[in-house]
Order: structure tokens, then C-alpha cells, then sequence
């Protein structure tokens, strides 16, 4: 198992004060969140590993654990015995207890809904134990069966489900009622979740043999009514219909938006392809309702296919204009 390096994450020195982790936590936090890097893996996993050092390092008691594996695991690697480091010896040695850590700045469902279900690496968990945050169990999902770190009865099955939500759904949030396994359960969707994006339900999985934990549920949500968008991150993008007429003289057009019916200005002269942008009119950033994507509008001119008589005179006559002028 890789030892990581929570100084070095973080950019700081072995002997930096907690104001100097805090200050370059929340510098890297903000630089690589997931809000900020919509779709991006690489800046997801640093924002995980930020976060994992984060944790350990603000804790007194797990910052004075880790800083004594540090230094074992030192000599080992200067005597070229690093592969054979028992990185299990110290699951139960000394610091902090598994539910001792007070939170700082994220709850353990903010971890789990921006990372469907995935968390803390395993070398954390091997040194803290699955409960190291707050008692959670969320870093990594234990094997079906398998006993958590020091031992007792062996934790019940995960299980996975899905639920399908309309576009709107996603878009305001709200509560919904499912049932798995003849479980009624009930989840808060947060506005502005994502297509597949996957929420674990702590304890609503397979129960635990011998009296131990019961397993989780990994419910995915399936947005079922987007095709009408193309979504980004937070901003949403869709083709607006516009007439001919209106495309050539210019006027007002409505479209229809989650965020409500708007009027769209279209200038004179608008050619197919044209794109606005109504700011403000995409999704909300996940689980806030005060900041937004935009609405990408991408014009689609429609082009009469039945013309009277009358209206086929007058075309001839503006081409035959437009070949004089030209």
C-alpha cells in the first residue's frame, strides 16, 4: 500500500501551526472543487486527496498517530524494507479513537454526494478505521460480510438501487419515497443533482450477520425527461426555433426555461446557428438555490415548406432585389 504524504498534499512543513494547515487547505479546496471543475477526474481525486490530509493533519490526535507511522515508515524505506511495512499495525495503536473527530468543514454526506459514495483512500482507512470521520463508514466500501478493522461481527451486504427523477425534479430538489426490499424509504434530492449521480443511504443495506452493522444502499439517480438539454456542469444548452420572418426582421420569441417562460430579443438579420446566453437560466449549483448555471440558446431558423402563390411572388421578387444589389 502507497504511503501518502498529508504535508506534502497540502504544501505545508512537518512543523506547520494549525492556522497554516487551515489557510492552505481552504487555498486548494477552493481551487480544485468539484463546482469549479465540473467533469474533471484529475481535479475530483486531488480534491479527495486535499481533503483526506485535511482531516488528518487538523486533528491533533490523528496528526501525532500519523507523524509516528511517518517516522517508522521512514527507516523502513531507508533499509529498503518498505514494501514489507505492516501499515495494519497501527489500526488500533494510539490517537484518535474512530469516532473522536469533531467536523470541520464538509459533512460526511457532502463527501458522499460529490463523490457518489467514494472517500477516504485505503491507506486512511487502514490507519483510522473506517469510522475515522465522525463514526462514518464512508472512505471505502467494506466488502459484503467482511469484519471492519479490530475485528466483531462482520458488516451486512451493500446494496444498489436506482430511481428515476424528471428534469424538474433535479432542478428544484425536493423529498422522494421509494422502497427497496420491502424497506418505504424517503432521501431528500438536493436541486441541482446530476444524471447518475450516485447517494449512499448509511445502514438501509443488508443486515448485519451476528448482530453487526448493517451494509449501506447506493441509490443512483436517473434523469429520465432531459433530452430537451444538453447539460455541463451547471449550464444548460438547447436549440430555440425561430421563424424566418422573425429571423429576418428581428422581434421578440418566448422560450421556455425550468427557471419559467423569458422573452428573447432576436436581431434583425439573425443568422441559423446564432447563440445567446440567458445568465442565470441553467441549474442550480449542486445543493444551492443561489447560484446558477446559464441557458445556451442556439438559434435553428425554420425555413416555410408550404408557400402560397402569393407568398412565392413576393420571395421571387426580393431575390431578384438581392441579385440587383448585389
Amino acid at each position: 500500500m502507497e504511503y501518502k504524504d498529508y504535508y506534502k498534499i497540502l504544501g505545508v512543513s512537518r512543523n506547520a501551526s494549525q492556522d497554516e494547515i487551515k489557510k492552505a487547505y481552504r487555498k486548494l479546496a477552493v481551487k480544485y472543487h468539484p463546482d469549479r471543475n465540473p467533469d474533471d477526474k484529475q481535479a475530483e481525486e486531488k480534491f479527495k486527496d486535499i481533503s483526506e490530509a485535511y482531516e488528518v493533519l487538523s486533528d491533533p490526535e490523528k496528526r501525532k498517530k500519523y507523524d509516528k507511522l511517518g517516522s517508522r515508515y521512514k527507516e523502513y524505506e531507508q533499509a529498503g524494507q518498505a514494501g514489507d511495512f505492516d501499515f495494519s499495525q497501527w489500526a488500533n495503536m494510539g490517537g484518535a479513537p474512530g469516532g473522536g473527530r469533531t467536523y470541520t468543514q464538509y459533512t460526511t454526506q457532502d463527501f458522499e454526494d460529490l463523490f457518489g459514495g467514494g472517500g477516504f483512500s485505503d491507506f486512511f482507512e487502514t490507519i483510522f478505521g473506517a469510522g475515522g470521520f465522525g463514526g462514518s463508514s464512508f472512505g471505502g466500501r467494506r466488502r459484503s460480510g467482511g469484519a471492519g478493522f479490530g475485528g466483531g461481527a462482520p458488516k451486512g451486504q451493500d446494496l444498489k438501487a436506482q430511481m428515476d427523477i424528471a428534469l424538474r425534479e433535479a432542478y428544484e430538489g425536493g423529498t422522494k419515497q421509494f422502497e427497496v426490499n420491502g424497506q418505504k424509504l424517503r432521501i431528500t434530492i438536493k436541486p441541482g443533482i446530476k444524471d447518475g449521480q450516485e447517494l449512499r443511504l448509511k445502514g438501509k443495506g443488508g443486515p448485519g450477520p451476528r448482530g453487526g452493522q448493517n451494509g449501506d444502499l447506493y441509490l443512483t439517480i436517473n434523469i429520465k425527461d432531459g433530452k430537451e438539454y444538453t447539460r455541463k456542469g451547471a449550464d444548460l444548452y438547447k436549440r430555440l426555433p425561430v421563424d424566418l420572418y422573425t429571423a429576418v426582421l428581428g422581434g421578440k420569441t418566448t422560450v421556455h426555461t425550468l427557471k419559467g417562460d423569458m422573452k428573447v430579443n432576436i436581431q434583425p438579420g439573425t443568422q441559423n446557428g446564432t447563440k445567446l446566453r440567458l445568465k442565470g437560466a441553467g441549474m442550480p449549483l449542486y445543493g444551492r438555490t443561489d447560484q446558477y448555471g446559464d441557458l445556451y440558446l442556439t438559434i435553428q431558423v425554420r425555413i416555410p415548406e408550404k408557400l402560397s402563390q402569393k407568398e412565392k411572388e413576393f420571395f421571387e421578387e426580393l431575390a431578384t432585389m438581392q441579385h440587383a444589389n448585389a
